[in-house]
């Protein structure tokens, strides 16, 4: 157990407690690359080895795979030794027909069902009770609002919100109140729609994707300090920003030939001007012997807002090097590099400081 791991910061006013790294269930759910149950579950232990103590899922992962495995995995261990949150905003149907387990939506073998958005007072707790089902427990401790705002929803997103804000938060608001979850939130990848919820509901939390990296620090503008104002915590995820903070771009130029769009840059190709920034971040890693990898997870849990930075993991091998990356340190006059050529926000706290 890595002591850096297993520090705990609180969930916003609660009492609830969760480590510095948790456990992502997206590659859990075979996004991009289909996970078996024997993986999943070597994944699943390795990470409670380590310490992780924070895992996040969904039932929109794998079409409720993640859900199964980590449920399948979790549910012999002591419950009050874990945090276990997942997310509601979709009711999965069942769905037949040959196309039932063909890819969809980036999941590499789904199982054969199909997602509904419904974020309805009794869509939300028909989503909470399924997933209660589908881990086998009796207690989800972190219920988040899954992928609401326009990044998914485009035009459609005032409807959506409107079952929301006329429902779904009741609906929240009734699962807190009664003891059934400890913290509620929402689970999404754009700070705005993190502020509007703030407006018109008390949260606890928001797992926020791929808006808090070494490549991006716009929250720094209000998101940020309002949930520092407002003792709402932030739960990172895509701390890589879908990829290209992992692989970074050296070995394009290692490799003659190598195409940079098989970088990956929020869920799509990176677009060149985040490909030369990335190379530019990655000069500096190299000039302190520092690995990008270790830079990007470490960098987002220096804020005092944040309670977790989340990495996901399709495989024991690829979160043993998250791991790795994670309990590393950098010097001080990395982060100072980086500000000095302009690749860090200069409001940012720093970590290894």
């Amino acid at each position: 157990m890595s002591a850096g791991i297993a520090v705990r910061r609180r969930v916003g006013r609660t009492s609830l407690e969760v480590t510095a790294l948790g456990l992502g269930g997206a590659g859990l759910g075979g996004l991009y690359r289909d996970v078996d149950e024997k993986d999943a579950r070597a994944t699943i232990d390795l990470a409670w080895e380590a310490g992780i103590r924070l895992f996040d899922t969904a039932p929109y992962y794998g079409y409720t795979k993640s859900e199964h495995y980590l449920g399948a995995a979790l549910r012999e261990r002591d419950r009050d030794a874990y945090v276990l949150s997942t997310k509601a905003g979709r009711i999965m149907r069942p769905e037949r027909g040959e196309q039932a387990r063909a890819p969809r939506d980036g999941w590499a073998h789904p199982l054969p069902f199909a997602p509904v958005y419904d974020y309805t007072y009794d869509g939300i707790m028909r989503s909470f009770d399924d997933s209660l089902q589908r881990l086998g427990v009796a207690r989800i401790d972190i219920v988040l609002v899954h992928d609401i705002g326009t990044f998914t929803h485009g035009e459609r997103h005032a409807h959506y919100w409107r079952q929301l804000s006329e429902g779904g938060f009741k609906a929240l608001d009734a699962l807190r109140a009664s003891g059934a979850v400890r913290a509620v939130g929402l689970g999404v990848n754009e700070e705005a729609v993190v502020l509007d919820a703030m407006r018109e509901f008390e949260i606890d939390c928001a797992l926020l994707a791929g808006r808090y990296t070494l490549l991006e620090q716009a929250t720094l503008d209000a998101l940020l300090p309002e949930c520092e104002r407002r003792g709402v915590s932030i739960l990172v995820g895509g701390a890589f920003n879908s990829g290209i903070l992992a692989r970074g771009v050296r070995h394009l130029r290692a490799a003659p030939g190598a195409q940079s769009s098989g970088l990956k840059f929020n869920y799509g190709d990176a677009p060149a001007e985040v490909v030369a920034r990335v190379e530019r971040i990655e000069a500096v890693c190299d000039a302190h012997g520092v690995p990008l990898p270790s830079a990007a997870l470490r960098f987002p849990y220096a804020h005092p807002a944040v309670a977790s930075v989340l990495t996901g993991a399709s495989s024991a091998s690829e979160l043993s090097q998250n791991i790795a990356a994670f309990v590393e340190r950098a010097p001080a006059a990395f982060w100072e590099n980086l500000r000095g050529e302009g690749l860090l926000d200069s409001r940012a706290p720093t970590p290894d400081a």
